[in-house]
């Protein structure tokens, strides 16, 4: 399986470039708000406890003539390489290193730390551009923090109020200037155009799951490289990173989401933020693949997931991780599917994948049903082919007769895809039996192949031209 990691790139004087910014700081300094502020819209989860915030995130910028690409960092904090402080901060030096600009942030409010010192340190090492920016300096709040931060030796800081919007303007005019210099610096250098590919129609896949399925780690099984931080203990995803990488010749926008535990569990403020953010990223998907732990396959939670998906009438996958652990494979698939059939009629058919994200086994399948079900998702039917199809339905199962006069079905045209749409027309529509609509629906999904996505149909009748 090749896997290619896509850079977001931008034309300038006929070369693909890219300008790109982090931001950095210890926890809870106010990095996801400036994110969110420069980003022009709240993407990066924010809380006033510190640590929401554990993989890189990115999003594009633009202002001015100037268009880049922003990453918001985890919190800089001291621990092991092995601990979530230690993975968290290895994220960071990894969005750091590709960084052309780093904005170093401290709290004005709070003044200048040992830790804002020793990361400061470690910032200069990159040989990166370093913007020192003192936030939280709303009014004369700031002031001390920000005369302090001097010491750091970054040259002048920047005050700001990334809540509030104070001091952006400024803000703006030294990325502009750090832009120029970077472009004048990058204007001799040349990529090959060819070996780049058009993002714009990425498709969108969100990986969902209850805690500790393995979302993270096949994440980054996936995109080749350790994007996110990955571990044995549950929980760690919080926000939905979203990262862009190809897939047999395909743009791929993967969404890694926080696990989705049963509502009555959920106590913490930041658990709560975290799977509505999970959420969100279904919404936004255009496949989702449910990943489910195969030595506890289809809990009560797996099928709320499967039921949210098909609502949102996305396009589903479902994704038997951990299969090597396993003894029959093909038992336990014929088991799920059967399970989500029968409890879940509205995805029949869906594909059931065995994979194992450690090792990679399964996981070029995967991709490939994601593929075709995205196909099948998009997939539209001729009026006449559907004309024909209604003609055979009804000769094989006629309507019901209400008071005494039988239910018609003139018509039917497909109104849209993603998911399958379908209207049929007919001349006592609020009198059709629900399980008539359900007939209709299952003889759609056999006579086109509409397998592992919702197909929705809508009764409507039709205009009478005698009527009055």
């Amino acid at each position: 399986m090749k896997v290619v990691v896509l850079r977001r790139l931008l034309f300038f004087k006929g070369n693909l470039m890219s300008f790109t910014i982090a931001i950095m700081g210890r926890p809870n300094v106010g990095k996801s708000t400036l994110f969110n502020r420069l980003a022009g819209k709240r993407l990066a989860l924010v809380d006033p406890r510190p640590g929401m915030t554990r993989d890189r995130r990115e999003a594009e910028i633009e202002f001015g003539d100037v268009k880049a690409t922003l990453i918001d960092t985890a919190g800089l904090e001291e621990g092991d390489e092995e601990s979530i402080q230690g993975r968290m901060r290895h994220q960071t030096a990894q969005a750091v290193n590709e960084a052309d600009i780093i904005l170093f942030m401290i709290d004005g409010r709070e003044g200048l730390t040992l830790q804002d010192e020793m990361f400061a340190q470690e910032a200069r090492q990159t040989g990166r551009p370093i913007q020192l920016i003192a936030n939280k300096c709303e009014g004369k709040a700031g002031d001390e923090g920000y005369y302090a931060s001097f010491k750091l030796g970054f040259g002048d800081p920047l005050a700001i109020s990334a809540e509030h919007g104070e001091g952006i303007g400024g803000l703006y005019q030294v990325l502009v200037e750090a832009y120029e210099q970077w472009q004048s610096e990058a204007s001799s250098s040349s990529l090959d155009e060819s070996q780049v590919e058009d993002d714009e129609r990425a498709l969108k896949v969100a990986i969902v799951g209850r805690p500790n399925a393995g979302k993270s780690t096949l994440v980054n099984r996936l995109v080749g490289q350790e994007r996110v931080i990955t571990g044995p203990e549950a929980g760690l995803t919080r926000d939905s990173i979203a990262i862009d990488f190809q897939w047999a010749e395909r743009g791929i926008r993967l969404f890694d989401t926080a696990g989705l535990r049963k509502k009555a569990r959920i106590k913490e403020r930041s658990e709560k933020i975290s799977v509505s953010d999970a959420v969100r990223a279904v919404k936004f998907a255009e496949v989702v693949v449910l990943l489910l732990d195969a030595e506890r396959p289809l809990e009560k939670q797996d099928m709320t997931i499967c039921d949210l998906v098909a609502q949102e009438g996305r396009a589903l996958v479902i994704g038997l991780n951990k299969s090597d652990l396993t003894k029959d494979n093909g038992q336990l698939i014929s088991a799920v599917r059967e399970r989500v059939e029968r409890l879940l009629p509205q995805v029949r058919g869906v594909p059931v994948v065995p994979i194992s994200a450690l090792t990679g086994r399964g996981v070029d399948k995967l991709m490939r049903a994601v593929l075709e079900v995205e196909e099948v998702w998009n997939k539209r039917v001729g009026t006449s082919a559907l004309n024909r199809f209604l003609n055979d339905a009804v000769d094989a199962h006629t309507p019901p007769a209400v008071g005494g006069r039988r239910i018609r079905l003139r018509y039917m045209t497909q109104s849209n895809a993603r998911p399958p749409t379908f209207v049929c027309f007919c001349s006592k529509p609020e009198d059709l039996p629900t399980s008539y609509s359900r007939y209709l629906i299952n003889g759609l999904r056999e006579a086109f192949d509409f397998w592992g996505v919702p197909v929705r149909l809508h009764m409507r009748k039709g205009h009478n031209p005698y009527d009055g």
